[in-house]
């Protein structure tokens, strides 16, 4: 027997991976805090000399020789090995080491019989580049000599599970030089559970944490039966003093919870020794973990992954006594990844809106629906059809193989139907609640992962676009080329790109497709008369004791995560433009909104943040940059300011952002103002003196300039930003703002669109062009070009 503090990682040939990085972390990490309960392990030579003793070698080849040679199958194969070494016999010698270390183990912990968790632990798992995770059982709230005993032959028996044969034979590891190991672990009788990633497992962004978690046990979250908890945290600012990075918290149902069954009076249909029950109306609607856990769990992620040199997948627990780490292993799937090209899939059209969920992957597919709740059914599974189905376990591998898409009732982003689907580049959606009920056999879908975190999936057959983007053949440009980022869920499929930053990020599309309240309405909602509207505001406010800290709260968490995608490189937040009209849409929007003839000229921009029909809300808006810069620290955040139409009404604005906590110059902030209306231009001098750069929209200002109303059909030929009455205004500001010290940048798809907008900007010298994500390789190219044409052309004049 080993014990766990006599074991490092370089130990696996003996007691396996999980073993051996248990023990790794408590003789190594025990002075860093973390918390990893006690225990022991058999050793891998146990296993071959159990298989000896009971002349099982032999039969166990030549099952295999013959799975192999098609005369038997899969399934037969594995029942009849697992039935052979279920029914063989430990020595007496074997017993005796096996139950005295467990009652060595009660007497450590002062109890009698203790609970314990067996676990298995191959000799071929948890390496940096194959991960056996769940290719082996583990057996929960064990108790007893004997209990423990027929745990550890169950543990022997499933290195020989079809999914774990299959596996190997996937990743070259001959059957018979792989041993198991099983670990005898303390068992702590978990208030909440759940696993946590040292990256972000969508895209491989390496800044962030990712925590899911849900009530009781952690099986329920890795078996997919509960849609999780789940918890975002940005690395870097984690050691800064005072700072608390977390970027994302999404509640999960959360409907069910697995617990002891010592406990209750209901059997598990399973084992007997755990018990699944439905959760609590308050359980649902809580989060499993405080700000102070999300924090130090985070912060024992880095650790560990610092220490072990590579990202990690962990799974954690925790009791009235505090939190804990039961396991640790390397992340294998987007770690792994060496590739130097993004795929990018677009939809080209939409339809009707089916279903919503947790996103895996960034492809989109279509096919027929395929609904299944036996994984034995495989072979009645048609290749290419999209999987829908309650939930996965490691049975159903061999079906999903076959199914372009995968689309579960339950699971989050670490249960096993995404663990899976992300290994098999199968694109999924987890977590949607109703699949099975919403969906019919044959019926054609398209399943999209391209949005995001978020997942849709659509009524129909649609068409779409799949680029390849190559970031070796991304140029190097003088100008500082910057993204748009409108949305935090998809912001971290871009991190490789060589962006200079974030040149817009509007936040009216949060608070429109998150936030969803208007913000009056949470500051007044006394004259919220429509009881319905009442209702659902208080649904998704529910938890706060102040409802203008939901918009806070949610409004500095999606700018912060925006914020991360970049830090420390400079992101452009434009405080919020939307129109009256669009205002009223939000709700209890008509109860605060009054109707304007011509909203495009109304009351919109910085005339609205100090105008007494939304100067309060526009506090809560400073006060969530104030959140994501001061509290999360992501003092890359520059605040811009739209349609700001006289110098009078940025002094107001400036006024009313100081009074809630954003002073320009304070803490290093910097404030831009969009130039979007000729006023800005002719009065560049007086701008610049208040302000630190601009932003050319170009497309308000293509509109004031010209006259023209950019929705206009009839007019749509004559609006065009390269105008020369629109050039000759971008290059005017250019040159003022430069004299003042300011920078100027622009956004749009003119420069990626229009090389010769691109080489007019980069003549008139021009700071950065922010471009869509999916046109920045494009974008780069024209705007070297014009560069090397600039050089070329000034060469020559000298």
């Amino acid at each position: 027997m080993y014990w766990y503090h006599q074991l490092r990682v370089t130990d696996i040939p003996f007691v396996g991976g999980k073993n051996a990085s248990l023990g790794e972390m408590i003789s190594q990490l025990k002075e860093t805090g973390i918390k990893v309960p006690i225990g022991f392990a058999t050793s891998a030579q146990l296993f071959r000399d159990f298989l000896s003793q009971n002349q099982l070698d032999a039969p166990i080849a030549q099952l295999l020789a013959d799975m192999t040679a098609g005369i038997i199958t899969l399934t037969d194969t594995g029942e009849k090995i697992r039935a052979l070494i279920t029914q063989g016999t430990f020595t007496t010698q074997q017993e005796e080491a096996i139950t005295r270390a467990y009652q060595e183990l009660c007497e450590q912990l002062q109890t009698a019989n203790v609970s314990v968790a067996v676990r298995s632990s191959a000799t071929a798992e948890d390496l940096p580049d194959a991960s056996f995770a769940g290719q082996q059982e583990s057996y929960l709230n064990v108790r007893g000599c004997e209990q423990v005993l027929q745990a550890c032959l169950q543990c022997f028996a499933s290195l020989y599970t079809d999914r774990a044969i299959v596996y190997r034979e996937e990743k070259g590891f001959a059957h018979q030089k792989v041993a198991l190991s099983v670990g005898v672990q303390q068992m702590v009788e978990s208030e909440a559970a759940g696993v946590m990633f040292s990256l972000d497992t969508e895209n491989g962004f390496p800044d962030v944490v990712i925590i899911n978690g849900a009530w009781g046990l952690g099986e329920t979250i890795v078996k997919g039966s509960v849609t999780p908890d789940r918890f975002m945290v940005y690395k870097p600012l984690l050691e800064k003093p005072g700072k608390r990075p977390i970027i994302e918290k999404q509640p999960g149902s959360k409907q069910l919870k697995m617990m002891y069954a010592s406990r209750h009076h209901k059997d598990n249909p399973s084992n007997g020794q755990t018990v699944v029950l439905a959760t609590t109306e308050q359980e649902r609607s809580a989060l499993v973990l405080s700000d102070d856990e999300i924090l130090q769990l985070a912060r024992w992620a880095v650790i560990v992954e610092r220490h072990y040199g590579c990202a990690m997948d962990m799974e954690w627990t925790k009791n009235n006594q505090g939190l804990y780490l039961v396991q640790a292993r390397p992340e294998t799937v987007e770690s792994q990844k060496k590739q130097a090209v993004l795929v990018n899939y677009r939809l080209k059209e939409k339809s009707t809106l089916l279903l919503e969920g947790a996103s895996v992957g960034s492809a989109i597919a279509t096919g027929q629906v395929f609904l299944i709740n036996d994984p034995h059914q495989a072979d009645q599974f048609p290749q290419g059809a999209i999987l829908v189905t309650e939930k996965t376990d490691p049975d159903w591998v061999p079906l999903m193989r076959k199914a372009a898409g995968i689309i579960t009732d339950t699971g989050g982003p670490t249960s096993h139907a995404a663990i899976v689907s992300r290994e098999l580049k199968v694109p999924a959606i987890v977590g949607t609640e109703h699949a099975t009920r919403s969906l019919t056999d044959g019926q054609a879908i398209t399943l999209s992962c391209a949005g995001g975190t978020v997942g849709q999936v659509y009524e129909g057959t649609l068409s779409y676009d799949t680029q390849h983007v190559d970031l070796d053949d991304i140029p190097q440009t003088r100008t500082a080329v910057m993204i748009n980022a409108a949305m935090p869920e998809g912001v971290f499929r871009w991190w490789q790109l060589p962006a200079a930053g974030i040149g817009l990020t509007r936040i009216e599309f949060m608070i429109s497709s998150q936030i969803r309240v208007h913000p009056m309405a949470l500051l007044h909602p006394e004259k919220v008369t429509d009881p319905a509207v009442r209702q659902t505001i208080s649904q998704l406010t529910q938890g706060y004791a102040y409802p203008p800290d939901y918009f806070i709260h949610h409004l500095a968490m999606g700018v912060g995560k925006i914020a991360a995608s970049q830090y420390p490189k400079p992101v452009i937040v434009r405080m919020s433009d939307f129109k009256s009209n669009e205002y009223r849409g939000l709700l209890g929007g008509e109860f605060f909104e009054r109707h304007e003839e011509n909203p495009m000229l109304g009351l919109r921009g910085a005339s609205r943040y100090y105008h007494p029909l939304y100067r309060e809300a526009f506090k809560l808006e400073c006060q969530a940059i104030v959140s994501a810069r001061q509290e999360m620290g992501f003092d890359n955040i520059i605040v811009m300011i739209p349609f700001c139409r006289t110098t009078g009404e940025a002094d107001k604005v400036l006024d009313v952002m100081a009074e809630a906590g954003l002073k320009r110059g304070e803490n290093g902030l910097q404030v831009y103002v969009m130039c979007e209306i000729p006023s800005n231009v002719i009065l560049a001098d007086r701008f610049a003196q208040r302000f630190d750069g601009f932003s050319i929209g170009s497309n308000d200002l293509t509109q004031l300039v010209l006259g023209i109303d950019r929705d206009s059909a009839e007019l749509k030929p004559l609006f065009d930003a390269r105008d020369d009455a629109v050039k000759e205004m971008i290059a005017q500001v250019i040159t003022v703002a430069h004299q003042y010290g300011c920078k100027v940048g622009i956004c749009g798809q003119a420069p990626s669109d229009y090389p010769e907008f691109a080489e007019f900007l980069v003549n008139c010298g021009i700071d950065s062009i922010s471009l869509n994500p999916d046109s920045f390789a494009k974008g780069c190219q024209q705007i070297a070009i014009a560069e090397l044409k600039y050089q070329i052309n000034t060469a020559g004049h000298e």
